[in-house]
């Protein structure tokens, strides 16, 4: 009898399964259930988007493109980032389209990262970075990063946590799960830390033209002297809601890039056409689709950071993305016995904290990329809850 489980690689055995995918799972077995826990937006991906996909179909557009994406795509990409971040690339060898953003991550971590090489991870964290860097052989260097300091890695804990090991910081700001973000006097300090350095920074910006009030997303890779040392990561997903299309793109030196383009076009060969199309239209001509939606997040954080206050809930100001990451604590739960007795008692789903590192535990992520009303109606189950919690 076949033993499957000694035949998987024990980097892989050790890596844990998503704790956002189990409540969602959960939730998708029941009737009635709220779900705010999955980081999707409720917009339908725009019309003139979706129909410059259709075209290229009718047109017969359903060929490979170039490992490295539609040359047309890395040329509206490069626009895109010169014109909102000031952010300069070359199409011809700075840029590759991927799967999403997801599968440049894990290039750009399987390109830089050998067994033992340290990666600098702040937490709480979106999930994937630890197990990436653990299944590329490296080992995640985790920084617990505190509401007090708004979320944000400070240039102190950077600086304490690099040894001669550390060979890549993962910057993930806009931040999923807690909403924090830096900003350029923030990255200016980060910088002061990593010039000097042979360290590279995976600047994972999926939420760029996410951040709320008066200032405006800024990449590390725009600070002096660090476009040498990031790899800017991005996609479609969350700015023009193209979840579905699955496509995203990583910015950087040729160098690196060139050796992402080599691991990318032996898995994946290249990412879907037809999205590539779609995408080339969503940068070319979606500014006004993406202030829209902006707008509309804004005015649901606004709705959810109060609501949640006004139920006695610790809630920091989430300043980008979309999600909030309120203190459970004060309930005496911990925050998975916390999401799974609302979930079982009030049909809302939430997303523990722990998900996203220890340092994620006392806490919950409540995703507001649903309408208003899913949101107020999630608040009054809410309230039941936590009134009948002792």
């Amino acid at each position: 009898m076949m033993d499957y489980e000694n035949l998987m690689t024990e980097r892989l055995r050790r890596v844990k399964p998503s704790g956002i995918r189990r409540f969602f799972d959960i939730a998708a077995e029941m009737d009635d259930v709220i779900s705010l826990s999955v980081g999707e937006p409720d917009f339908m991906t725009p019309w003139h988007v979706r129909q410059a996909g259709i075209h290229s179909l009718e047109k017969g557009k359903t060929h490979y493109t170039s490992n490295s994406g539609l040359m047309e795509l890395r040329r509206e990409i490069t626009n895109y980032l010169s014109r909102r971040f000031q952010v300069s690339y070359h199409p011809e060898n700075e840029v590759l389209v991927t799967v999403g953003g997801s599968e440049a991550i894990d290039l750009c971590m399987r390109s830089l990262v050998d067994y033992g090489d340290e990666v600098i991870i702040p937490e709480p964290s979106f999930v994937c970075y630890r197990p990436i860097t653990e299944m590329a052989g490296g080992i995640p260097v985790i920084i617990e990063t505190k509401a007090e300091d708004h979320f944000r890695l400070t240039a102190e804990q950077l600086r304490k946590a690099i040894t001669p090991r550390t060979k890549l910081l993962v910057l993930p700001y806009p931040n999923n799960p807690t909403g924090a973000v830096m900003r350029r006097e923030h990255l200016e300090a980060i910088a002061e830390v990593i010039r000097g350095t042979n360290i590279m920074v995976l600047a994972d910006e999926i939420y760029g033209e996410l951040t709320y009030g008066q200032a405006h997303h800024e990449s590390i890779a725009s600070v002096e002297g660090m476009w040498e040392h990031t790899v800017l990561v991005s996609g479609f997903s969350k700015s023009y809601a193209m979840t579905g299309w699955r496509l995203g793109y990583a910015c950087g030196p040729k160098e690196i890039i060139g050796a992402m383009t080599k691991l990318h076009q032996f898995a994946i060969m290249s990412a879907p056409t037809t999205a590539q199309y779609a995408a080339v239209e969503a940068m070319r001509a979606g500014d006004s689709d993406i202030e829209g939606m902006r707008d509309e997040y804004d005015m649901r954080r606004r709705l959810m950071v109060d609501g949640l206050r006004s139920l006695g809930l610790d809630c920091f100001e989430p300043e980008g993305a979309f999600y909030c990451f309120p203190c459970i604590r004060s309930t005496g739960m911990d925050s998975e016995a916390f999401c799974e007795k609302l979930l079982f008692d009030q049909k809302v789903a939430l997303v523990p904290g722990s998900a996203f590192g220890e340092s994620g535990e006392g806490f919950v992520r409540v995703s507001y990329c649903y309408s208003t009303k899913h949101i107020i109606e999630a608040l009054k189950r809410l309230k039941k809850f936590l009134k009948a919690t002792p």
